[in-house]
């Protein structure tokens, strides 16, 4: 079983975390600006112009009414309301007054026309005359600006004035309002009755999820029956028609069994025709009389009398025996009936028996939603009533509506504000870019920082990679990527418990992460310090080191753990001093079973016998086996991680991996790094190449070929 692991910690994000994810998509947030300030000037200039005209006027509450409440008493005293202003605001902006207006102008047909349709209908032309005009009322006093907009200056002008005095007239005929305790009452009993709803709702849910019942019709306040009014109609018919038919049978059956068989035989074809049976009872009449014509002229001894009894005789059991068979035929028939008003019968009491356990089951499913359908029922008579107490229970005795100001016709067009439309575009296109970026980076789980690391892996960092790093056997140890490796070098010798842990395999969780770069460059510079130093190319399925290293790849690994060459001749040298490399051979018909050899344990210990570091390049540890076979036998196991690449709990993943196989995971390596996009990078590598750029190349090669005993060198590794 894996082991339980730590709980990380919440991350926070920084100032300049903010700024790394902004420069790391720019791109995204430039695109998406552009886009959005190029479709906001468009459209700013393809908008049609519009003049505006503003009337104003004096909005004061009722100061007396004369209706008493639902208390008995009446309001002598004047009292605020904080949202008397808005109430009158709604009102100036709803049906009643603004239909005062389109009556008054007959909006109905002047829209009409100017818009080649003909005749608006009244909801159409107060959505447009909503659309066209805007409520502002003047701060800390009473007063409302009522602005117009519209092409025709005069037309603006018009509607203007002409809403202002529809209000008035509408405040001169409208009552006073409810008296405020009576009001508060019912919106007090309002929302009791809609908390009783809410939870009248959730205990339906409960119960329909409780009790598994299937309401697929919300307006039903009873169980669908499984057999629906038609079809049990129509199951009716058929068993009383079924019923119809087999008593009629049986009747006929039973009164055909009563019979005497010689009169049976001759009732049986009124009742049931039968061809042959009729053919028969002929055939015997005309046996019969041609018998007594026979008998007549000649004794019962002649052989013709002889021949016409066996005929009558034959002719008496062959009718008998149709009898017998139409009879059969009858009794089936009459079973078959029964078997089917039986079969019918079964269904029906099948589906009424399912329809009262299902209603019994559901009991209370359907109690409570009709108590829910009556709470709701109870709600919209109180909504009404709350609704016609506020209009029709209380008139004012005076209009305390004046208009201050006429509106005129405007100079200049008011819209659109091209200046303000573009700022708001450029604005909000910044916006939505940014928004975009953070949203793409909050969906990619791929490893960013240090901190993600740490956090989410709980182990350290021992090195941080910039992009685009080439190979240092080839740059020379004054290459600008090396100090990034030599603190890798540093991290990995002190993070060592054991001095004698001198194998190390470097794996990754996925293919292109930079595993065998790192192993080359790694093993470089550990030469470049004077260590005696082997790579081992252990990625016998894709190998690629002896392309790094300019080698043929003849013969290898696999040649010496088959026992067909020696470690000498199998072990190439490098043009790096020190820096010996092992190809991998050609791939046998099962890498895992050379790897996981006696073989290959003993090569390992030889192998630190004669080298101080041995590195093993491995395949991805999630792809094949190898990896995690490697990892089990060699002393220190580093895990290389590409900067935004894979998903972490895919690289979680590979470590534990590596710790379920006995492998000693020593830290991670981060990959790959932006330095030019995220300066958070800088102090792990730029900072280093900065310093040492700086420095005499002869005195860093100096450094780097000083042996492992040389003081100096001591002091070096003591410095990281």
């Amino acid at each position: 079983m894996d082991s339980p692991q730590p709980q990380p910690q919440e991350a926070r994000l920084h100032f300049l975390d903010y700024w790394r994810i902004i420069r790391i998509r720019k791109a995204i947030i430039i695109t998406v600006f552009l886009i959005t300030a190029i479709i906001a000037t468009a459209v700013t200039f393809i908008l049609p112009v519009s003049y505006s005209s503003t009337s104003q006027i004096k909005i004061e509450p009722d100061s007396v009414s004369d209706i008493a409440g639902m208390s008995g008493m009446t309001t002598a005293n004047q009292i605020y309301d904080a949202y008397f202003l808005q109430t009158e605001l709604a009102i100036l902006n709803g049906p009643i007054v603004l239909g005062k207006v389109i009556d008054a102008m007959n909006l109905n047909e002047v829209w009409g026309k100017k818009y080649g349709v003909g005749l608006f209908k009244t909801s159409e032309t107060m959505e447009f005359l909503k659309n066209q005009m805007a409520l502002s009322p003047v701060r800390n006093t009473t007063l409302v600006d009522i602005t117009v907009y519209s092409g025709d200056k005069n037309e603006a002008a018009a509607l203007a004035n002409a809403i202002a005095k529809a209000y008035q007239e509408y405040r001169l005929d409208r009552r006073s309002q409810q008296t405020e305790g009576g009001i508060k009452v019912l919106e007090e009993q309002y929302q009791g009755e809609v908390d009783k709803i809410q939870a009248s709702s959730a205990k339906v849910d409960s119960l329909r999820k409780e009790l598994a019942i299937i309401d697929t019709d919300p307006q039903s306040l009873e169980p669908s029956p499984t057999l629906s009014q038609e079809q049990l109609h129509q199951y009716n018919d058929t068993m009383m028609e079924g019923e119809t038919r087999y008593s009629k049978l049986k009747e006929q059956l039973d009164q055909l069994k009563a019979l005497d068989p010689d009169k049976l035989r001759d009732v049986l074809p009124a009742i049931n025709p039968d061809t042959v049976l009729s053919g028969l009872l002929d055939k015997l009449h005309e046996a019969q009389q041609e018998f007594v014509t026979k008998t007549n002229d000649y004794s019962l001894a002649n052989p013709d009398v002889i021949r016409v009894q066996s005929m009558i005789d034959e002719v008496n059991q062959q009718i008998n025996d149709r009898v017998t068979g139409i009879m059969i035929s009858l009794e089936n028939n009459l079973n078959t009936e029964k078997a089917a008003l039986d079969t019918i019968r079964e269904k029906v009491d099948a589906a009424i028996n399912k329809d009262r356990e299902e209603a019994v089951r559901g009991q209370p499913y359907w109690e409570e939603k009709r108590n829910l359908v009556n709470l709701e029922d109870y709600k919209k008579i109180l909504a009404i009533k709350i609704a016609n107490d506020k209009i029709d229970q209380a008139i004012p005795k005076t209009s305390v509506v004046e208009i201050t100001a006429i509106g005129e016709p405007g100079k200049d067009p008011v819209r659109p504000n091209k200046p303000l439309n573009i700022t708001l575009g450029l604005v909000f296109g910044l916006i939505v870019g940014v928004g975009l970026a953070f949203f793409i980076e909050y969906l990619d789980t791929s490893v960013k920082t240090i901190d993600d690391v740490e956090r989410a892996f709980q182990a350290p960092v021992l090195g941080v990679i910039p992009q685009n790093v080439g190979i240092l056997a080839d740059e020379g140890p004054e290459s600008r990527y090396a100090e990034a490796y030599r603190v890798l070098r540093t991290n990995i010798l002190f993070a060592r418990k054991d001095e004698k842990l001198t194998s190390v395999v470097v794996v990754s969780a996925g293919a292109g992460e930079g595993k065998s770069t790192t192993t080359v460059n790694l093993a470089t510079v550990f030469a470049q310090a004077g260590m005696r130093v082997l790579i081992v190319d252990s990625d016998l399925r894709r190998p690629t080191l002896h392309k790094l290293f300019h080698v043929a790849n003849d013969i290898g690994l696999t040649n010496y753990l088959l026992k067909q060459n020696t470690l000498e001749e199998v072990i190439q040298t490098t043009a790096v001093p020190m820096l010996n490399f092992m190809a991998s051979g050609k791939l046998p018909s099962s890498s895992m079973s050379i790897l996981n050899s006696a073989q290959m344990k003993q090569m390992i210990a030889e192998l630190k016998q004669r080298y101080e570091f041995v590195f093993f390049d491995s395949p991805p540890i999630l792809g094949v086996s190898d990896a995690s076979v490697l990892a089990s036998e060699v002393d220190i196991v580093v895990q290389v991680i590409q900067y935004r690449r894979y998903p972490q709990p895919m690289n979680l993943r590979a470590k534990q991996v590596i710790e379920k196989v006995g492998g000693t995971f020593l830290g991670i390596v981060l990959n790959n790094i932006n330095m030019s996009q995220d300066e958070s990078y800088y102090y792990y590598s730029g900072y280093y190449h900065d310093y040492y750029a700086s420095a005499d190349a002869k005195d860093q090669e100096a450094d780097a070929l000083k042996t492992p005993d040389d003081p100096d060198r001591i002091g070096i590794k003591q410095k990281y």
